[in-house]
């Protein structure tokens, strides 16, 4: 796995899941699981500023693996105030606030962002996803292009990503097997789970993975936001991606790339064979690693503002 920057640290605090555990469970990757492969109903916040125009498409965001709805929170607030879109901060399947399912790839997200898209009447939307959410919101695009006004797609390709899937593996096993007693204080589990996936990768990525660490205030039970099982069993999937959406045709609509210049997620030479899948797509290059959005805030606002405000 690529090394995340520091400013990983800095990030919101997720909020806490509502998932329990059963009596006398103790490995506390276990949480809520839905062994469907329906749509599930996600977790959102929405966003309005005093120029909202709600009969404009609105922005639909979707985060990167590991992280919540939060990570749009800061840049949500600040669109709002440039762009007269309502915006969605959304948590996708198995992370965050939104359902566990037992299937996690972009098809399945495609067709969660389906439902809520019908459910809040919203017959057309503009696309916002990083890294995994950035995947998603591409083959949602390219599957129902009517559903997607724009696209916007920040530091992923959509042909190979850099990741070891084996060095994730170990991230995950190291998740899934940590087994902590609910009479630890959640400092005490805190210090044990850190301890643990130190093992696995580096302090960057372990800060940010720990963001993830519940304790249920009722049972003391220990347990993780995201569902470590099911994404670690998706991992070796993760490679089928452009298979897969060799499968759809071309997405034609206005689309922008926001990448980081010193991030391995997209590849220069790469860009010929993705205005294939998008021909009516460009690319900006900022000064930053894979948190594009976190490290170069007020260039990424002027980008997608721009972007949104276009008449085209």
């Amino acid at each position: 796995m690529q090394r995340l920057t520091k400013s990983l640290r800095s990030l919101t605090y997720f909020p806490t899941g509502k998932g329990v555990l059963p009596p006398g469970t103790c490995p506390c990757w276990v949480l809520k699981k839905d062994y469907s492969s329906e749509p599930v109903e996600l977790s959102f916040d929405s966003y309005t500023g005093e120029g909202t125009d709600e009969t404009r498409p609105p922005l639909m965001t979707y985060h990167g693996l590991f992280g919540s709805k939060q990570n749009w929170r800061g840049i949500s607030k600040a669109l709002v105030r440039k762009v007269p879109r309502k915006v969605y901060a959304i948590d996708v399947r198995n992370h965050g606030e939104s359902p566990h399912s037992s299937v996690h790839n972009s098809a399945a997200m495609s067709e969660d962002l389906r439902l809520f898209l019908e459910q809040h009447n919203h017959p057309r939307a503009a696309c916002m996803g990083h890294s995994m959410g950035g995947r998603s919101m591409m083959y949602f695009a390219r599957k129902y292009p009517e559903m997607v006004e724009r696209l916007i797609v920040v530091d992923i390709s959509p042909i190979s990503v850099p990741r070891s899937t084996g060095e994730m593996t170990q991230i995950f096993d190291a998740m899934v097997s940590l087994d902590l007693s609910p009479t630890l204080s959640m400092g005490e589990g805190r210090k044990i789970a850190r301890e643990k996936l130190l093992k696995a990768t580096e302090d960057e990525t372990v800060d940010f993975i720990m963001l993830n660490l519940r304790k249920d205030p009722d049972s003391g039970a220990f347990s993780w936001a995201c569902n470590a099982q099911v994404l670690r069993d998706f991992l070796t999937r993760f490679d089928n991606y452009q298979s897969n959406l060799e499968e759809l045709p071309p997405y034609t609509g206005p689309t922008t790339f926001i990448c980081g210049s010193r991030s391995p997620y997209m590849r220069r030479e790469q860009w010929p064979q993705i205005q294939e899948m998008f021909p009516n797509s460009e690319l900006h290059w900022l000064e930053a690693g894979h948190l594009v959005h976190f490290e170069q805030p007020q260039e990424f606002l002027t980008l997608v503002s721009d972007f949104l405000n276009r008449s085209d």
